[in-house]
């Protein structure tokens, strides 16, 4: 049977750290200032947008899991408004980790008989998909964002 604790545990760690990779978004952001943040790379998307992309499903997740209707489009996941400042930045980081946090909480504290009966609507498949899915999403951005980050770096240190 599976357990919406170990499904917790996987979303906490491609946050926090304890994963299975050994990455995890909050020590690949820790040194990442908001000029790192915003930097283009190619036709690549920003590190910044990708933070706003992770987190944009995971607010849509953890709302349904509150009791709230889903909310989200495709459409709008890439919709950052311009990061301008150091501050702007980590209130992004911020807001990305208390949710995820919040997140974790709410599928640990899930109703098990619940992971096999539709998320929302018959079309988006069962809460397990979903869960399981924002976890592969995260570990998807996270290979980019590190990425993108080790090329600034190399590139800043180039020049």
């Amino acid at each position: 049977m599976v357990s919406t604790k170990q499904i917790s545990k996987h979303f906490r760690d491609v946050h926090f750290g304890g994963n299975w990779t050994s990455v995890n978004l909050k020590d690949t952001l820790a040194d990442v200032n908001w000029k790192q943040a915003t930097t283009k790379v190619h036709s690549l998307n920003t590190i910044a947008v990708l933070v706003f992309h992770i987190n944009y499903y995971v607010s849509a997740i953890l709302k349904v899991l509150q009791g709230e209707p889903l909310n989200a489009n495709d459409k709008f996941s890439f919709d950052l408004n311009p990061i301008m400042s150091e501050e702007a930045w980590q209130e992004l980081v911020t807001k990305a980790f208390t949710e995820a946090e919040q997140l974790a909480l709410q599928i640990e504290n899930l109703d098990e008989t619940k992971l096999f009966q539709d998320f929302e609507d018959p079309k988006y498949g069962n809460y397990y998909r979903n869960l399981l899915g924002v976890i592969e999403h995260t570990h998807y951005h996270l290979g980019q964002i590190s990425l993108i980050k080790k090329i600034i770096n190399e590139t800043k240190t180039a020049n």
